[in-house]
Protein backbone atom coordinates (compact mmCIF):
# COMPACT_ATOMS: atom_id res chain seq x y z
CA UNK A 1 0.00 0.00 0.00
CA UNK A 2 1.64 3.50 -1.12
CA UNK A 3 0.94 6.03 1.45
CA UNK A 4 2.22 8.88 0.00
CA UNK A 5 2.16 11.11 2.93
CA UNK A 6 4.35 14.71 2.24
CA UNK A 7 6.65 15.20 5.12
CA UNK A 8 5.65 17.57 7.77
CA UNK A 9 8.70 19.79 7.81
CA UNK A 10 8.20 20.24 4.14
CA UNK A 11 4.35 21.30 3.71
CA UNK A 12 2.39 21.01 7.23
CA UNK A 13 -0.71 21.88 5.50
CA UNK A 14 -0.48 19.54 2.54
CA UNK A 15 0.53 16.66 5.26
CA UNK A 16 -2.17 17.24 6.96
CA UNK A 17 -5.22 17.69 4.62
CA UNK A 18 -3.70 14.05 2.71
CA UNK A 19 -3.47 12.29 5.81
CA UNK A 20 -7.14 12.83 6.61
CA UNK A 21 -7.99 11.75 2.85
CA UNK A 22 -5.84 9.25 2.58
CA UNK A 23 -6.42 7.14 6.34
CA UNK A 24 -10.07 7.49 5.74
CA UNK A 25 -11.23 9.94 7.99
CA UNK A 26 -13.29 12.55 5.89
CA UNK A 27 -13.47 14.28 2.75
CA UNK A 28 -15.15 17.34 0.78
CA UNK A 29 -18.55 16.98 -0.30
CA UNK A 30 -20.71 18.51 -3.16
CA UNK A 31 -21.15 21.30 -1.01
CA UNK A 32 -18.68 23.51 -0.63
CA UNK A 33 -17.37 23.70 3.16
CA UNK A 34 -18.96 20.82 4.61
CA UNK A 35 -17.30 17.35 4.55
CA UNK A 36 -18.29 13.50 4.56
CA UNK A 37 -17.13 12.10 7.71
CA UNK A 38 -16.15 8.36 6.80
CA UNK A 39 -16.55 5.40 8.68
CA UNK A 40 -13.02 5.50 10.20
CA UNK A 41 -13.22 9.11 11.00
CA UNK A 42 -17.11 8.47 12.35
CA UNK A 43 -15.49 5.67 14.68
CA UNK A 44 -13.17 8.07 16.21
CA UNK A 45 -15.46 10.97 16.79
CA UNK A 46 -18.18 8.67 18.45
CA UNK A 47 -15.44 7.14 20.97
CA UNK A 48 -15.21 11.02 21.98
CA UNK A 49 -18.23 11.28 22.46
CA UNK A 50 -19.10 8.13 23.99
CA UNK A 51 -16.19 8.91 27.03
CA UNK A 52 -17.26 12.52 26.66
CA UNK A 53 -21.35 11.93 27.17
CA UNK A 54 -20.80 10.03 29.91
CA UNK A 55 -18.64 12.46 31.72
CA UNK A 56 -21.40 15.05 30.72
CA UNK A 57 -24.23 12.27 33.16
CA UNK A 58 -21.40 11.46 36.10
CA UNK A 59 -21.76 15.20 36.41
CA UNK A 60 -25.64 15.29 36.30
CA UNK A 61 -26.30 16.64 32.89
CA UNK A 62 -29.04 15.29 30.49
CA UNK A 63 -29.37 14.72 27.01
CA UNK A 64 -32.47 16.68 24.83
CA UNK A 65 -32.64 17.60 21.25
CA UNK A 66 -33.59 21.44 19.88
CA UNK A 67 -34.41 22.41 16.16
CA UNK A 68 -32.43 22.87 13.69
CA UNK A 69 -33.97 26.57 12.92
CA UNK A 70 -34.24 29.54 14.81
CA UNK A 71 -36.48 32.45 14.16
CA UNK A 72 -34.71 35.43 12.87
CA UNK A 73 -36.39 37.48 15.82
CA UNK A 74 -34.98 35.13 18.57
CA UNK A 75 -31.27 35.73 17.43
CA UNK A 76 -31.67 39.93 17.54
CA UNK A 77 -33.46 39.83 20.96
CA UNK A 78 -29.22 39.43 22.81
CA UNK A 79 -27.51 42.51 20.94
CA UNK A 80 -23.80 41.25 20.99
CA UNK A 81 -25.05 37.48 19.83
CA UNK A 82 -26.43 38.54 16.69
CA UNK A 83 -23.45 40.88 16.03
CA UNK A 84 -21.17 37.79 17.09
CA UNK A 85 -22.98 35.44 14.11
CA UNK A 86 -24.89 37.73 11.89
CA UNK A 87 -22.32 36.90 9.46
CA UNK A 88 -21.77 33.81 9.81
CA UNK A 89 -25.43 32.85 9.39
CA UNK A 90 -27.55 30.51 6.75
CA UNK A 91 -31.12 32.08 6.42
CA UNK A 92 -33.96 29.82 4.74
CA UNK A 93 -36.64 32.19 3.31
CA UNK A 94 -38.72 30.39 1.34
CA UNK A 95 -40.50 26.56 1.43
CA UNK A 96 -41.41 25.19 -1.76
CA UNK A 97 -39.49 24.72 -4.98
CA UNK A 98 -41.30 24.73 -8.59
CA UNK A 99 -40.65 23.90 -12.53
CA UNK A 100 -40.02 27.33 -13.94
CA UNK A 101 -42.84 27.64 -16.65
CA UNK A 102 -39.53 29.56 -18.78
CA UNK A 103 -37.88 25.91 -19.25
CA UNK A 104 -35.20 27.70 -16.28
CA UNK A 105 -35.37 24.26 -14.69
CA UNK A 106 -36.53 24.37 -10.78
CA UNK A 107 -36.51 27.57 -9.43
CA UNK A 108 -37.61 29.03 -6.05
CA UNK A 109 -41.52 29.49 -5.52
CA UNK A 110 -42.30 32.96 -4.77
CA UNK A 111 -45.43 32.47 -3.57
CA UNK A 112 -43.97 30.55 -1.08
CA UNK A 113 -41.85 33.20 1.25
CA UNK A 114 -41.76 32.49 4.85
CA UNK A 115 -43.72 34.55 6.84
CA UNK A 116 -40.30 34.91 9.40
CA UNK A 117 -37.07 34.17 7.84
CA UNK A 118 -35.46 30.99 9.60
CA UNK A 119 -31.71 30.53 10.79
CA UNK A 120 -30.02 27.58 10.31
CA UNK A 121 -28.74 26.70 13.87
CA UNK A 122 -25.28 28.24 14.36
CA UNK A 123 -25.48 27.84 18.31
CA UNK A 124 -28.54 27.05 20.23
CA UNK A 125 -28.85 30.02 23.08
CA UNK A 126 -31.95 31.43 21.69
CA UNK A 127 -34.25 28.77 20.42
CA UNK A 128 -33.13 26.74 24.23
CA UNK A 129 -33.48 29.88 26.26
CA UNK A 130 -36.86 30.71 24.65
CA UNK A 131 -38.23 26.97 25.90
CA UNK A 132 -36.30 27.15 29.11
CA UNK A 133 -39.22 30.25 29.85
CA UNK A 134 -41.48 27.44 30.10
CA UNK A 135 -39.45 25.26 32.11
CA UNK A 136 -38.40 27.29 35.05
CA UNK A 137 -40.85 28.98 37.23
CA UNK A 138 -39.33 28.26 40.53
CA UNK A 139 -35.96 27.99 42.67
CA UNK A 140 -37.07 23.81 42.84
CA UNK A 141 -36.64 23.37 38.55
CA UNK A 142 -33.18 24.69 39.22
CA UNK A 143 -30.43 23.66 38.33
CA UNK A 144 -31.43 22.81 34.51
CA UNK A 145 -28.37 20.91 33.56
CA UNK A 146 -28.75 20.47 29.52
CA UNK A 147 -26.91 18.86 27.01
CA UNK A 148 -27.22 18.63 23.40
CA UNK A 149 -25.78 16.60 20.35
CA UNK A 150 -26.17 18.24 17.24
CA UNK A 151 -24.81 19.37 14.32
CA UNK A 152 -24.43 23.68 13.25
CA UNK A 153 -23.94 25.70 10.31
CA UNK A 154 -21.55 28.76 10.55
CA UNK A 155 -20.68 29.82 7.00
CA UNK A 156 -16.74 29.49 6.39
CA UNK A 157 -15.14 30.70 3.27
CA UNK A 158 -12.21 29.35 4.26
CA UNK A 159 -12.48 25.56 5.34
CA UNK A 160 -10.23 22.81 5.88
CA UNK A 161 -11.53 19.25 6.94
CA UNK A 162 -12.57 18.92 10.64
CA UNK A 163 -10.44 21.98 12.14
CA UNK A 164 -13.04 24.67 9.69
CA UNK A 165 -16.33 23.56 8.06
CA UNK A 166 -19.40 25.52 7.15
CA UNK A 167 -21.61 22.85 9.21
CA UNK A 168 -19.83 20.37 11.58
CA UNK A 169 -20.91 18.51 15.03
CA UNK A 170 -20.53 19.04 18.26
CA UNK A 171 -22.02 19.07 21.91
CA UNK A 172 -23.25 21.89 23.40
CA UNK A 173 -24.32 22.62 27.07
CA UNK A 174 -27.21 24.88 28.02
CA UNK A 175 -27.78 25.25 32.19
CA UNK A 176 -29.70 27.58 34.06
CA UNK A 177 -29.16 28.02 37.75
CA UNK A 178 -30.53 29.83 40.99
CA UNK A 179 -27.18 31.75 41.51
CA UNK A 180 -24.42 33.36 40.08
CA UNK A 181 -21.96 31.37 42.21
CA UNK A 182 -23.34 28.11 40.84
CA UNK A 183 -23.28 29.32 37.72
CA UNK A 184 -20.11 30.11 37.66
CA UNK A 185 -18.74 26.90 39.70
CA UNK A 186 -20.86 25.05 36.42
CA UNK A 187 -18.53 27.00 33.62
CA UNK A 188 -15.50 26.37 35.40
CA UNK A 189 -16.55 22.46 36.24
CA UNK A 190 -16.62 21.82 32.71
CA UNK A 191 -14.09 23.66 31.75
CA UNK A 192 -12.36 20.86 34.15
CA UNK A 193 -14.09 18.37 32.14
CA UNK A 194 -12.89 19.32 28.92
CA UNK A 195 -9.43 19.55 30.14
CA UNK A 196 -9.79 16.19 31.68
CA UNK A 197 -10.88 14.54 28.17
CA UNK A 198 -8.40 16.19 26.29
CA UNK A 199 -5.31 14.88 28.47
CA UNK A 200 -6.97 11.51 29.29
CA UNK A 201 -8.32 10.38 26.45
CA UNK A 202 -6.77 12.56 23.91
CA UNK A 203 -3.24 12.65 25.36
CA UNK A 204 -3.30 16.09 24.90
CA UNK A 205 -1.66 19.26 27.39
CA UNK A 206 -3.71 22.03 27.46
CA UNK A 207 -3.69 25.26 29.24
CA UNK A 208 -7.13 26.28 31.02
CA UNK A 209 -7.13 29.85 30.97
CA UNK A 210 -10.35 32.39 30.75
CA UNK A 211 -10.96 34.67 27.10
CA UNK A 212 -10.05 38.34 26.96
CA UNK A 213 -12.79 40.67 26.11
CA UNK A 214 -11.96 40.41 22.35
CA UNK A 215 -11.88 37.03 22.15
CA UNK A 216 -15.28 36.00 24.14
CA UNK A 217 -18.22 34.18 23.04
CA UNK A 218 -20.84 36.92 22.09
CA UNK A 219 -23.59 37.16 24.51
CA UNK A 220 -21.18 35.92 27.50
CA UNK A 221 -19.70 37.53 30.46
CA UNK A 222 -16.82 35.23 30.69
CA UNK A 223 -15.66 32.96 28.35
CA UNK A 224 -12.75 29.85 29.60
CA UNK A 225 -11.60 27.48 27.32
CA UNK A 226 -8.35 25.10 27.27
CA UNK A 227 -5.76 25.44 24.54
CA UNK A 228 -3.25 23.03 23.22
CA UNK A 229 -0.38 23.53 20.62
CA UNK A 230 -0.18 21.62 17.57
CA UNK A 231 3.09 20.21 16.25
CA UNK A 232 3.42 23.43 13.68
CA UNK A 233 4.19 25.48 16.71
CA UNK A 234 0.23 26.92 16.36
CA UNK A 235 -2.42 26.80 19.01
CA UNK A 236 -5.97 25.20 18.67
CA UNK A 237 -8.85 26.09 21.21
CA UNK A 238 -9.74 22.72 22.20
CA UNK A 239 -13.21 23.45 24.39
CA UNK A 240 -14.66 26.31 25.73
CA UNK A 241 -17.29 27.41 28.65
CA UNK A 242 -19.14 29.89 28.61
CA UNK A 243 -20.43 32.04 31.91
CA UNK A 244 -23.84 33.89 30.34
CA UNK A 245 -24.96 35.95 33.50
CA UNK A 246 -28.07 36.82 33.03
CA UNK A 247 -28.42 38.27 29.27
CA UNK A 248 -30.19 35.64 27.66
CA UNK A 249 -32.30 35.26 30.38
CA UNK A 250 -33.55 39.32 30.45
CA UNK A 251 -33.63 38.96 26.68
CA UNK A 252 -35.87 36.13 26.66
CA UNK A 253 -37.25 36.73 30.28
CA UNK A 254 -36.37 33.75 31.62
CA UNK A 255 -37.50 34.21 35.51
CA UNK A 256 -38.12 31.88 38.69
CA UNK A 257 -39.50 32.89 42.10
CA UNK A 258 -36.84 32.28 44.51
CA UNK A 259 -37.04 30.93 48.36
CA UNK A 260 -37.38 33.93 49.42
CA UNK A 261 -40.51 34.65 47.18
CA UNK A 262 -39.27 36.86 44.87
CA UNK A 263 -39.29 36.71 41.10
CA UNK A 264 -35.35 36.87 39.83
CA UNK A 265 -33.55 36.06 36.93
CA UNK A 266 -31.50 32.57 36.30
CA UNK A 267 -27.68 32.41 35.49
CA UNK A 268 -26.89 30.59 32.82
CA UNK A 269 -23.95 28.85 31.33
CA UNK A 270 -23.49 27.41 27.85
CA UNK A 271 -20.37 24.96 26.71
CA UNK A 272 -19.18 23.30 23.75
CA UNK A 273 -16.63 20.72 21.92
CA UNK A 274 -16.84 19.92 18.05
CA UNK A 275 -15.01 17.67 15.37
CA UNK A 276 -12.39 20.07 15.60
CA UNK A 277 -11.17 18.11 18.40
CA UNK A 278 -10.60 15.40 15.55
CA UNK A 279 -8.01 17.81 13.85
CA UNK A 280 -6.30 18.35 17.21
CA UNK A 281 -5.88 14.90 17.49
CA UNK A 282 -4.66 14.30 13.94
CA UNK A 283 -2.32 17.46 14.67
CA UNK A 284 -0.45 16.43 17.66
CA UNK A 285 -0.04 12.60 17.24
CA UNK A 286 0.36 11.56 14.13
CA UNK A 287 4.03 11.26 12.21
CA UNK A 288 5.18 11.01 8.39
CA UNK A 289 4.14 7.85 8.64
CA UNK A 290 0.09 8.51 9.07
CA UNK A 291 -2.49 8.82 12.06
CA UNK A 292 -1.09 8.28 15.96
CA UNK A 293 -3.72 7.36 17.82
CA UNK A 294 -3.98 7.01 21.58
CA UNK A 295 -5.17 4.10 22.85
CA UNK A 296 -7.91 5.48 24.99
CA UNK A 297 -9.86 6.87 21.37
CA UNK A 298 -8.56 3.99 18.99
CA UNK A 299 -11.87 2.51 17.72
CA UNK A 300 -9.36 -0.61 17.62
CA UNK A 301 -6.45 -0.91 20.25
CA UNK A 302 -5.14 -4.11 18.42
CA UNK A 303 -5.21 -5.45 15.10
CA UNK A 304 -4.13 -9.17 14.20
CA UNK A 305 -2.98 -10.14 10.87
CA UNK A 306 -2.43 -14.14 9.92
CA UNK A 307 0.46 -14.87 7.77
CA UNK A 308 -0.07 -18.30 6.51
CA UNK A 309 1.06 -19.92 2.70
CA UNK A 310 -1.82 -22.65 2.83
CA UNK A 311 -5.63 -23.28 4.07
CA UNK A 312 -4.40 -25.52 6.62
CA UNK A 313 -2.04 -23.12 7.80
CA UNK A 314 -4.60 -20.63 8.16
CA UNK A 315 -6.89 -22.78 10.11
CA UNK A 316 -4.23 -23.46 12.83
CA UNK A 317 -3.80 -19.80 13.17
CA UNK A 318 -7.57 -19.01 13.29
CA UNK A 319 -7.65 -21.61 16.14
CA UNK A 320 -5.21 -19.70 17.95
CA UNK A 321 -6.32 -16.21 17.23
CA UNK A 322 -9.71 -17.26 18.11
CA UNK A 323 -8.52 -17.62 22.19
CA UNK A 324 -5.99 -14.72 22.09
CA UNK A 325 -9.40 -12.36 20.83
CA UNK A 326 -11.68 -13.80 23.13
CA UNK A 327 -8.91 -12.87 26.21
CA UNK A 328 -8.45 -9.56 24.74
CA UNK A 329 -11.90 -9.20 24.26
CA UNK A 330 -12.77 -10.13 28.32
CA UNK A 331 -10.01 -7.57 29.20
CA UNK A 332 -11.61 -4.55 27.49
CA UNK A 333 -9.16 -4.48 24.95
CA UNK A 334 -11.30 -3.86 21.30
CA UNK A 335 -9.72 -6.25 18.39
CA UNK A 336 -9.96 -6.52 14.76
CA UNK A 337 -8.96 -9.63 12.95
CA UNK A 338 -7.80 -9.10 9.51
CA UNK A 339 -7.61 -12.81 7.78
CA UNK A 340 -9.11 -10.89 4.41
CA UNK A 341 -7.41 -13.17 1.53
CA UNK A 342 -7.56 -10.33 -1.24
CA UNK A 343 -4.34 -8.34 0.42
CA UNK A 344 -1.43 -9.28 1.11
CA UNK A 345 0.50 -8.75 5.11
CA UNK A 346 2.53 -5.92 3.95
CA UNK A 347 -0.46 -4.36 2.42
CA UNK A 348 -2.12 -4.56 5.42
CA UNK A 349 1.03 -3.60 7.65
CA UNK A 350 1.06 -0.30 5.96
CA UNK A 351 -2.37 0.36 5.95
CA UNK A 352 -2.46 -0.21 10.02
CA UNK A 353 0.41 1.60 10.61
CA UNK A 354 -1.57 4.51 7.97
CA UNK A 355 -4.67 4.52 10.37
CA UNK A 356 -2.62 4.73 13.77
CA UNK A 357 -3.98 1.38 15.22
CA UNK A 358 -1.70 1.52 18.68
CA UNK A 359 -0.86 -2.55 18.43
CA UNK A 360 0.06 -4.92 15.30
CA UNK A 361 0.08 -8.33 16.06
CA UNK A 362 1.59 -10.90 13.45
CA UNK A 363 0.81 -14.48 13.89
CA UNK A 364 2.36 -17.11 11.17
CA UNK A 365 3.46 -20.65 11.61
CA UNK A 366 6.67 -20.11 12.98
CA UNK A 367 4.72 -18.65 15.98
CA UNK A 368 2.93 -20.87 16.04
CA UNK A 369 5.86 -23.40 16.81
CA UNK A 370 7.16 -21.03 19.23
CA UNK A 371 4.01 -20.23 20.60
CA UNK A 372 5.06 -16.02 20.21
CA UNK A 373 4.04 -13.41 18.57
CA UNK A 374 5.70 -10.82 16.79
CA UNK A 375 3.92 -7.21 17.96
CA UNK A 376 4.32 -3.89 16.51
CA UNK A 377 3.57 -0.44 18.83
CA UNK A 378 2.69 2.28 16.59
CA UNK A 379 4.13 5.14 18.87
CA UNK A 380 7.60 4.34 18.61
CA UNK A 381 7.27 1.32 15.55
CA UNK A 382 8.77 -0.21 17.82
CA UNK A 383 8.75 -4.35 17.67
CA UNK A 384 9.17 -7.40 19.86
CA UNK A 385 8.14 -10.78 20.23
CA UNK A 386 6.19 -11.73 23.39
CA UNK A 387 4.80 -15.59 24.41
CA UNK A 388 1.54 -16.74 24.14
CA UNK A 389 0.97 -17.77 27.75
CA UNK A 390 -0.86 -17.08 30.81
CA UNK A 391 0.60 -13.21 30.83
CA UNK A 392 -0.13 -12.28 27.46
CA UNK A 393 -3.51 -10.23 27.77
CA UNK A 394 -1.78 -8.70 30.61
CA UNK A 395 1.56 -7.53 28.67
CA UNK A 396 -0.77 -6.06 25.88
CA UNK A 397 -3.01 -4.23 28.44
CA UNK A 398 0.39 -2.58 30.35
CA UNK A 399 1.36 -2.34 26.45
CA UNK A 400 -1.63 0.13 25.78
CA UNK A 401 -1.39 2.21 28.98
CA UNK A 402 2.47 2.36 28.04
CA UNK A 403 1.37 3.81 24.95
CA UNK A 404 -1.18 5.63 25.82
CA UNK A 405 1.36 7.31 28.47
CA UNK A 406 4.01 7.96 26.19
CA UNK A 407 1.93 9.81 23.58
CA UNK A 408 1.06 12.50 26.30
CA UNK A 409 4.33 12.86 27.23
CA UNK A 410 5.95 13.69 23.88
CA UNK A 411 3.03 16.03 23.25
CA UNK A 412 3.94 17.62 26.64
CA UNK A 413 7.15 17.91 26.32
CA UNK A 414 7.36 19.38 23.00
CA UNK A 415 4.57 21.72 24.31
CA UNK A 416 7.33 22.22 27.04
CA UNK A 417 10.21 22.95 24.65
CA UNK A 418 8.16 25.96 22.69
CA UNK A 419 6.44 28.19 25.68
CA UNK A 420 8.54 31.60 25.02
CA UNK A 421 8.66 34.43 27.66
CA UNK A 422 9.83 37.24 25.88
CA UNK A 423 10.27 40.94 27.47
CA UNK A 424 10.19 43.28 24.09
CA UNK A 425 8.03 43.56 21.29
CA UNK A 426 11.01 42.73 18.82
CA UNK A 427 11.72 39.92 20.76
CA UNK A 428 8.21 38.65 20.54
CA UNK A 429 7.56 39.40 16.70
CA UNK A 430 10.86 37.09 16.62
CA UNK A 431 9.90 34.17 18.43
CA UNK A 432 6.83 33.68 16.21
CA UNK A 433 8.76 34.24 13.22
CA UNK A 434 11.62 31.27 14.07
CA UNK A 435 9.91 29.40 16.25
CA UNK A 436 6.24 29.90 17.05
CA UNK A 437 4.24 27.93 20.05
CA UNK A 438 3.11 29.90 22.84
CA UNK A 439 4.85 33.43 23.67
CA UNK A 440 4.44 34.46 27.26
CA UNK A 441 3.88 38.56 27.50
CA UNK A 442 3.02 41.09 29.33
CA UNK A 443 0.08 43.22 28.31
CA UNK A 444 -1.87 46.33 29.23
CA UNK A 445 -4.79 44.93 29.15
CA UNK A 446 -6.40 46.97 26.25
CA UNK A 447 -7.95 46.09 23.31
CA UNK A 448 -6.02 48.30 21.00
CA UNK A 449 -3.26 46.82 21.95
CA UNK A 450 -4.53 43.15 21.45
CA UNK A 451 -5.98 44.22 18.19
CA UNK A 452 -2.49 46.01 16.82
CA UNK A 453 -0.77 43.03 17.61
CA UNK A 454 -3.22 41.02 15.99
CA UNK A 455 -2.76 43.26 12.84
CA UNK A 456 0.67 43.37 12.74
CA UNK A 457 1.92 40.09 13.36
CA UNK A 458 -1.76 37.72 13.44
CA UNK A 459 -0.65 36.89 16.75
CA UNK A 460 -4.02 36.29 19.15
CA UNK A 461 -3.92 36.31 23.14
CA UNK A 462 -5.21 32.64 23.22
CA UNK A 463 -6.00 33.16 27.37
CA UNK A 464 -5.12 34.33 30.47
CA UNK A 465 -4.07 31.58 32.07
CA UNK A 466 -5.72 30.58 35.15
CA UNK A 467 -3.35 28.79 36.88
CA UNK A 468 -0.37 31.94 35.64
CA UNK A 469 1.44 33.32 38.69
CA UNK A 470 1.09 37.20 39.27
CA UNK A 471 4.50 38.68 37.57
CA UNK A 472 4.52 42.76 37.78
CA UNK A 473 5.80 43.87 34.56
CA UNK A 474 5.54 46.37 31.07
CA UNK A 475 3.43 45.69 28.22
CA UNK A 476 5.99 44.78 25.80
CA UNK A 477 3.78 46.67 23.54
CA UNK A 478 3.07 50.13 25.31
CA UNK A 479 5.35 50.07 28.37
CA UNK A 480 1.97 50.75 30.78
CA UNK A 481 1.88 48.56 33.76
CA UNK A 482 0.89 44.47 33.57
CA UNK A 483 -0.08 42.11 36.45
CA UNK A 484 0.29 38.97 34.56
CA UNK A 485 2.20 37.81 31.65
CA UNK A 486 -0.81 36.12 29.18
CA UNK A 487 -0.05 33.67 26.37
CA UNK A 488 -0.20 35.15 22.74
CA UNK A 489 -0.06 32.89 19.66
CA UNK A 490 -0.98 32.02 15.83
CA UNK A 491 -3.49 29.65 16.00
CA UNK A 492 -6.28 27.83 13.36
Amino acid sequence: MSKGLPKRSEDYSLWYNELVKKADLAENSPVRGCMVIKPYGYAIWEKMQQELDRMFKETGHSNAYFPLFIPKSYLSKEAAHVEGFAKECAVVTHYRLKNDENGGGIIVDPEAKLEEELIVRPTSETVIWSTYKNWIQSYRDLPLLINQWANVVRWEMRTRLFLRTAEFLWQEGHTAHATKTEAVEETVRMLNVYAEFAETFMALPVIKGVKTENERFAGAEDTYCIEALMQDGKALQAGTSHFLGQNFAKAFDVKFQSKEGALEYVWGTSWGVSTRLMGALIMAHSDDNGLVLPPNLAPNKVVIVPIYRSEEEKEKINEVTKEMISKLRKAGISVKYDDRDTHKPGWKFAEYELKGVPVRIAIGPKDLENGTVEVARRDTLEKSVIPLNEEFTATISQLLEDMQANIYKKAYDFRAGMITKVESYEEFKSVLDEKGGFVLAHWDGTSETEEKVKDETKATIRCIPLDGEEEVGKCMVTGKPSKQRVIFARAY
